[in-house]
C-alpha cells in the first residue's frame, strides 16, 4: 500500500472524530450568557480533546512522512491507533456532560493512555521495519516525551479518585508537553528533502 493512502485515511479519519466531537454540542434553549455558562464544562473538555487530537494529527504526519513504505502490521497499528482516537469524542462528551465526574475523569484518562500505547506501538514498529538508522530513528532520539506521557497518564487515571482537579491538571500537563514542537523531528526529517 502506498503510504499516501494510508495517511489520507488516516486524515479522514480524524477530521470525522473532530467532527463527532463539535457536534456534541447542544445550542441551548435561550439567548443568556448564562445559558453559554451552563455549557462551559463542555466546552473545556471539547478544546482540551481537540487539542489532544491536533496533536496526533501532527505527529501522525510526521511518522507518516516518515515511512518508506507500508506494510501489514503498520497498516493494522494504524488502525489500532485510530481505534482508540474514535473514542475520544464518547469520553469527551461524558466528562463535559457530567462536570468532570471522577469515573468519567478515569475513562477519559485510559483512552488517552491507550491513545500514547496504540501511538507507540505503530512508531515501534515503523522503527523496526526501517531500522535503527532511518530519519525516524534519529529524530526520536530516547523518546523522552512519549516516555513520560504514559507515566503521567498512569498517576493521572490512579489520582481520579482522589482529586479530579490534578488528574485535569496532569492531562493539561501533557498536552503542553507535546503543543512545544519538537524541532530535533521537523530537523531531520526537512534537511533530506
Amino acid at each position: 500500500m502506498n503510504k499516501n493512502r494510508l495517511e489520507a485515511f488516516s486524515d479522514g479519519v480524524l477530521a470525522i472524530i473532530i467532527t463527532i466531537m463539535v457536534l456534541e454540542f447542544k445550542v441551548p434553549n435561550d439567548t443568556t450568557f448564562e445559558s453559554v455558562i451552563k455549557l462551559s464544562h463542555k466546552f473545556l473538555s471539547y478544546i482540551l480533546s481537540f487539542i489532544y487530537v491536533g496533536i496526533y494529527w501532527n505527529n501522525h504526519h510526521h511518522l507518516i512522512h516518515s515511512l518508506k513504505n507500508v506494510n501489514g502490521k503498520i497498516l493494522w497499528a494504524n488502525l489500532h491507533l485510530l481505534f482508540w482516537l474514535s473514542l475520544i469524542p464518547f469520553a469527551t462528551a461524558w466528562i463535559g456532560e457530567h462536570h468532570f465526574a471522577p469515573f468519567p475523569m478515569m475513562l477519559y484518562g485510559i483512552v488517552l493512555l491507550m491513545n500514547a500505547i496504540a501511538y507507540y506501538i505503530l512508531q515501534r514498529l515503523i522503527l523496526i521495519d526501517h531500522g535503527k538508522d532511518s530519519t525516524l530513528s534519529k529524530a526520536i532520539g530516547n523518546d523522552f516525551k512519549g516516555k513520560i506521557s504514559l507515566v503521567l497518564y498512569v498517576l493521572a487515571v490512579l489520582l481520579t479518585n482522589y482529586s479530579v482537579e490534578i488528574s485535569g491538571a496532569i492531562y493539561i500537563l501533557v498536552a503542553l508537553i507535546w503543543l512545544i514542537p519538537d524541532k530535533r523531528i521537523e530537523r531531520t526529517f526537512y534537511e533530506k528533502d
